[in-house]
């Protein structure tokens, strides 16, 4: 596997991993039909493929987490809304605080003057002993 591939299959896996979170916060304020919410991850720079959707729409429903509903289309076929539950908006406040906690850790390891001062700080104490 190439380098390319090693950073592609890096990515997949990291979106993979918060793509969960991401569709609840679509959710978060109003129902919406499938291809909005496609819509919505494309224009945030999150692209989903339609059975990944349906996959992962399908296993929150189990989980409690959606409930949807059919409504008439006034250009085809009856059309199926997804919305969070009482269950699903307990489960995004704690997503949020956990991915806030997540990210500011991150964001003080990407700040590579705490990564150096605490090398440098067991590096000293080290030399201590």
């Amino acid at each position: 596997m190439n380098i390319e591939e090693k950073i592609g299959n890096i990515k997949s896996q990291m979106r993979k991993g918060m793509l969960e979170y991401c569709i609840l916060l679509v959710l978060k304020d109003e129902r919406k039909y499938t291809s909005d919410i496609i819509d919505i991850m494309k224009r945030s720079g999150l692209v989903v493929v339609e059975g990944t959707l349906y996959t992962l729409l399908n296993r929150l429903r189990k989980e409690g987490k959606l409930t949807y509903e059919w409504e008439e289309s006034p250009k085809g076929p009856p059309r199926k809304y997804y919305r969070l539950t009482e269950e699903g908006e307990v489960i995004l406040q704690y997503m949020s605080e956990a991915w806030d906690e997540i990210a500011g850790t991150i964001d003080s390891l990407r700040n590579t003057d705490i990564v150096s001062n605490r090398f440098n700080l067991e590096k000293e104490d080290e030399n201590n002993i």
